[in-house]
């Protein structure tokens, strides 16, 4: 449920609203704009339906919400969530530019990858240091050894980073070497991890899964966002279809939809989407034009041989160029790069 306040409501009459859900047993989660306080209701429907919430000073409307998310939807926020990570910002106009190497491999690979990527503008580094793969036998990352490389380059070139948390027990850990933990996508719906990751005062990038629907993506988000952590972003990473000539198929209508559905920003991730190097900027430009508020590409010093996923990665001049190309794109959509 949602309770609208009249614009300018006094804080008086937004804590007795308040207190009285308080009091109700239900959890009450404030959405504060210039004019208007939304109050997302989290309860006991048979409960909350039943308050006279609708004669209480300062209540403009309430409004019950159907969906089984509530507080990342538009409905609760209208404005565009911002999140901001270490100098740069992620929503509202600004965009993102996330870039590097699928795994970590090595000192000299991701201190490279790191250099390049911020000359040609990036506003993120991302790096895995624990890897998820469908083999038991392919490369498994370097754990925390990789952690600390990723740490160091992103303090050499002042970028913040990115990295997946590949395990719920490993948060607090991963945590205090990254700027914000990735949610890969087999972990979407790990809702034990989600609901860490709501209790954690860290950004997330959360991945769609290649089997989610846009409902249970956001449903997902919902899990973090209801725990307090407001800092999530969104990824739409590619679906799994019956086109076998891509690694994933990349769903633009889903970004368009979840831009109208939620206030959360939307990044896309062509690399794993495609699985192919010669499509990834195209999709790129795509997903901007889509609306997205930024991408997420593997770039790679030597993708050839690369441990992992060097087929969809960029080089690092391929990634100089794909920057370059889109800043016809972003100059329509109105945007700038996310740095503040």
């Amino acid at each position: 449920m949602l309770v609208i306040m009249r614009d300018r409501a006094t804080q008086a009459e937004i804590d007795h609203v308040v207190a009285n859900l308080k009091e109700a047993g239900a959890e009450a989660h404030l959405s504060v704009g210039e004019e208007k306080t939304i109050i997302g209701v989290i309860g006991d429907r048979g409960i909350i339906y039943n308050l006279d919430l609708e004669g209480l000073p300062g209540v403009e409307q309430v409004i019950r919400v159907l969906k089984p998310y509530k507080l990342v939807s538009r409905d609760f926020q209208p404005e565009d969530t911002v999140v901001a990570v270490r100098g740069s910002e992620v929503g509202g106009g600004a965009l993102a530019a996330i870039a590097g190497p699928c795994s970590i491999e090595s000192e000299e690979q991701m201190v490279a990858a790191a250099r390049a990527v911020a000359r040609a503008g990036a506003t993120m580094l991302r790096g895995g240091a624990f890897k998820p793969r469908t083999s038991p036998y392919a490369f498994q990352g370097l754990g925390l050894d990789g952690l600390k490389l990723l740490r160091a380059a992103g303090d050499e070139t002042g970028l913040p980073v990115v990295t997946e948390l590949l395990d719920v027990r490993d948060a607090e850990q991963v945590a205090g070497h990254a700027d914000v933990l990735q949610v890969g996508a087999r972990n979407c719906q790990n809702f034990m991890m989600l609901e860490e990751l709501g209790r954690m005062d860290v950004p997330v990038l959360l991945k769609r899964g290649p089997s989610t629907t846009i409902e249970e993506l956001l449903s997902a988000a919902e899990y973090i966002l209801k725990g307090g952590n407001r800092a999530v972003i969104l990824c739409e990473r590619g679906i799994r279809t019956f086109e076998t000539y891509t690694r994933n198929t990349l769903d633009l209508s889903a970004v368009a939809a979840l831009k109208s559905l939620t206030h959360l920003p939307v990044i896309v991730d062509p690399s794993h989407a495609t699985g192919r190097r010669d499509l990834v900027s195209r999709m790129c430009r795509a997903g901007l034009a889509a609306g997205a508020d930024g991408i997420m590409v593997e770039v790679h010093p030597d993708p050839e041989h690369a441990r992992c996923d060097g087929p969809q990665s960029l080089t690092t001049n391929e990634f100089e160029l794909l920057m370059a190309s889109l800043d016809p794109v972003v100059g329509i959509e109105g945007k700038s790069w996310g740095s503040l």
